[in-house]
């Protein structure tokens, strides 16, 4: 007989099911679009002249390890020194300072239009330093890098000419990643951000819907900056803030797949998730701002439907974890009631889910690898790695949601590339976070609910409770073995004052 709560946990357990399988279909539609418009690459209209005064900035804080990289990289950009301004925004409360002041000074006997600029506090965070060197700054266009990016010295002249076109407001460059191979975090880290990169950039770009510019690596107009109401540190993602705001004020933006800037990926587990938990409560933040004006303006609906599922897309995490609980309990009861068969209707809602990572993923490696077929091997791993970050993301979105605020977390780099390194001895450890010992649980969770299918003969079941394990099995051996060989970290040296000739250097008079 079937109960009222046996009827509740089936229909939420079938409403959710769904809910995932549209937005796995909307990754699916990421895909379509990217082929439909995959030789649409756009063209600069003409070569841009006069060449204009370009600043360059790159906000920092506490990334003693990559800081000197930074600079000598931008140091070497191929523009007219004339016409080439170095902002370094240093929020630093470590040793970083004297590193990046004494690279400063370096590059400046070295006739560079270089500026150390200094704050000894973090009011909105990144993009409060973007804020006070954008009012300094004497450049038409503002080419920003995080601490962690390598940009090849071409890098300027293959973006500028695009804002020949007035309407151009920004350009994006796409991410690569200097230690891919390090380890298989890192490997999967690479597919996760290959695919935002070269499938939903390219396909969002090209079809004529929003994109976002990504924090880094890109290039932006003065103007466009301005007339969308300047930086905003009201939420975690002040990029995708930004973006929208501009292109709700009809400036265009463009997206350059086959320019790229290569950069770090985190390879502590427990920074990746600071990482990841700021990108999601930051989406949503974002979302819970403007999609109510993006519903509002005049674009058109395809335009507002894909702002919706852009800045939604991390919901599917709660989403995740409601299916995580809902599953074993609604196996039972269908076996229970002699309604086994009915879970054959999961298999096209799962399928949905599931093919469309995978068919995203392979996408992405296809187009940039000629031996992408090695990386079939890691799809399986790239789904766990996702399931496993439901918890700590499900976490992200529901502060969003609460309007709960939190501080702006940096992801700690170690200036490590593809061969093997001992990282761990280096400073800026991040700690493991709340969401580990419900990962555990979850992982037991399915470990018991695989022994019970297992006994009571529901063999059906055991594929689908399989995937949630390795997931949250994953995350919980890969953040307990880190643990485990957390090493005694070395004392941080003190920053120095603002006395130690920081003021000097941030007032050092324009050329």
């Amino acid at each position: 007989m079937l109960h009222f709560s046996d009827f509740a946990i089936l229909a939420s357990y079938y409403a959710v099911l769904l809910a995932l399988a549209v937005y796995g279909f909307h990754r699916m539609m990421m895909v379509f679009l990217y082929y439909r418009n995959r030789d649409a690459a756009p063209v600069a209209l003409a070569p841009l002249h006069p060449l204009p005064a370009v600043t360059v900035q790159l906000p920092i804080y506490n990334e003693r390890y990559v800081v000197e990289r930074l600079i000598a990289a931008v140091a070497a950009l191929d523009y007219p020194r004339a016409l080439l301004e170095i902002q370094v925004l240093d929020d630093s409360t470590d040793e970083t300072s004297a590193i990046a002041l004494a690279a400063v000074e370096r590059e400046r006997a070295r006739g560079l239009d270089i500026h150390y600029l200094h704050r000894d506090h973090r009011t909105g965070y990144k993009a409060g330093a973007l804020k006070e060197g954008f009012d300094k700054a004497r450049g038409e266009f503002l080419f920003i890098f995080d601490a962690d990016f390598v940009p090849p010295p071409t890098f300027v002249r293959q973006t500028l000419d695009f804002f020949s076109d007035p309407a151009v407001g920004m350009v994006q460059a796409r991410w690569d990643h200097l230690n891919r191979n390090f380890s298989l975090l890192t490997r999967l880290q690479a597919i996760l951000l290959d695919g935002h990169f070269v499938v939903e950039h390219t396909a969002r770009n090209r079809s004529g819907r929003f994109f976002n510019f990504n924090g880094t690596a890109g290039v932006w107009r003065r103007a466009t900056i301005e007339e969308a109401g300047g930086w905003n540190g009201d939420t975690l993602t002040e990029d995708i803030d930004l973006s929208y705001r501009a292109q709700l004020a009809h400036w265009k933006f463009v997206y350059l797949k086959d320019v790229v800037s290569p950069a770090e990926v985190p390879v502590d587990i427990n920074g990746f998730k600071t990482q990841q938990h700021r990108w999601a409560k930051g989406s949503i933040q974002t979302g819970r701002k403007l999609l109510p004006r993006i519903f509002r303006s005049g674009f058109p609906l395809r335009v507002k439907i894909e702002s919706f599922f852009h800045l939604t897309n991390n919901l599917s995490y709660p989403l995740v974890i409601a299916l995580s609980i809902l599953v074993f309990p609604a196996m039972l009861i269908r076996h229970r009631l002699g309604w086994t068969r009915l879970i054959l209707l999961d298999f096209p809602l799962f399928f949905i889910s599931t093919s469309s990572v995978v068919l995203f993923y392979i996408a992405s490696q296809k187009e940039i690898d000629p031996q992408w077929r090695k990386k079939l091997r890691y799809m399986p791993m790239v789904m766990s790695l996702g399931i496993g970050l439901a918890v700590n993301n499900a976490h992200a979105v529901l502060e969003a949601l609460l309007g709960r605020e939190s501080e702006f977390r940096r992801t700690p780099k170690y200036s490590v590339g593809d061969r093997p390194e001992d990282w761990s001895r280096k400073a800026y450890r991040t700690r493991v976070n709340l969401s580990f010992p419900f990962e555990t649980a979850l992982a037991v969770y399915f470990a018991v609910a695989i022994g019970i299918s297992i006994e009571d003969r529901i063999y059906l079941a055991i594929p689908f409770l399989m995937v949630f394990f390795s997931g949250y099995f994953y995350m919980t051996m890969l953040t307990l073995a880190q643990q485990l060989a957390r090493p005694r970290l070395p004392r941080l040296a003190p920053a120095p004052t603002r006395s130690a000739a920081l003021a000097p250097v941030a007032e050092t008079p324009r050329d």
